[in-house]
């Protein structure tokens, strides 16, 4: 990917990522690991004492969370591999309000109802509004493998869901011709 080219010199301070794995189980279920890593590009002193080295981890948070064919959530667990305060852990099992929840009918809403403030943790929390378009783009296709486009009683929730997949386009009148809409003209 290439953006502008940089004209000012920068320093890195830093770094976010965050990993989404999918996983079909073979009792029908699925799993969804997620996991945030931060780390700085400098040392710092720690709260509790001594100092945090470049490059380490100051945050690594991992979710897992099985889901259903409906993508509800039925088991959740929070692991923390570092976090700048030894407490943080010790919020890790509140993730289980988590289970009941499904990623698509008001999942970040009741994950902020639920989670939010000094109910959860900030990173996790966050890491949680990843899981429903990851879970989407996971399996999906592998939900609807049995039943092809056409044999679909109901509308496929992505459709108008992005600019590529809107009704009116051509990628559902290709792929998804029963919910295809012939493009307003007089727009």
């Amino acid at each position: 990917m290439s953006l502008s080219k940089k004209t000012v010199a920068r320093t890195p301070l830093h770094k976010r990522a965050i990993t989404v794995e999918v996983f079909e189980r073979e009792d029908g279920l699925w799993d969804l690991d997620a996991q945030l890593i931060d780390t700085k590009a400098y040392d710092f002193p720690l709260f509790e004492g001594g100092e945090h080295p470049a490059g380490q981890p100051v945050h690594q948070m991992l979710i897992r969370i099985t889901i259903d064919s409906t993508y509800t959530i039925i088991d959740a667990g929070v692991d923390y591999d570092a976090a700048p305060y030894k407490i943080c852990n010790t919020i890790a099992d509140s993730y289980q309000q988590l289970v009941g929840l499904n990623l698509l009918r008001g999942f970040r809403h009741d994950v902020r109802t639920r989670l939010a403030g000094r109910q959860g943790c900030t990173h996790v929390t966050e890491l949680t509004n990843v899981l429903p378009t990851a879970a989407i783009q996971g399996i999906a296709t592998r939900l609807n493998r049995v039943k092809a486009a056409h044999e679909q009683t109901t509308r496929p929730f992505h459709i108008d869901g992005c600019h590529a997949l809107r009704a009116d386009g051509e990628i559902v009148r290709v792929y998804y011709p029963k919910w295809y809409e012939k493009p307003d003209s007089t727009q």
